[in-house]
């Protein structure tokens, strides 16, 4: 029986094999193992590219890439549950780095207090003035310095 391919299909019913692939690769404690990536969709693919010019346009210089077929690709990926080869994609996100620091708030973002939480704010700090006041004097007079 013969598959036949429509224009509706999304995927073609059979893998054509695309040749050698450079596939990006980091390194590790044991050798290099293949980058896996998501699909806009979030599900897991492998990524090769056909040239190099490609990986780096993609990816950047840095990168360390190996050459596989892509049988050899998928034969790697499958026991990790990744049945996708990505060939030639045409975008990244950029590599996860630090979160951003927390910036300081500018003075018009700064929240006003109301009359009445002014009011309350002076209040408190004049009773811990007279209380530092008095603790102060308390000190000195146990000392017996006539200051």
């Amino acid at each position: 029986m013969t598959d036949l391919v429509c224009a509706e299909d999304p995927e073609p019913s059979e893998r054509f094999p695309a040749g050698p692939l450079y596939v990006p690769v980091r390194p590790g404690p044991a050798g290099c193992s293949n980058r896996l990536f998501r699909t806009p969709l979030g599900a897991r693919t492998a990524v090769g590219f056909t040239s190099r010019d490609r990986l780096t346009a993609t990816l950047g210089d840095g990168q360390a890439w190996i050459r596989l077929a892509e049988p050899v690709l998928r034969a790697l990926t499958e026991p990790l549950g990744v049945t996708t080869v990505t060939v030639d994609p045409q975008f990244s996100a950029p590599p996860a780095g630090p979160a951003p620091r927390a910036r300081e708030p500018r003075a018009a973002e700064v929240p006003r207090a109301s009359g009445a939480n002014t009011r309350a704010v002076r209040a408190v700090r004049a009773v811990r003035a007279v209380r530092a006041v008095r603790a102060v004097r308390a000190v000195r007079g146990r000392k017996g310095n006539p200051r």
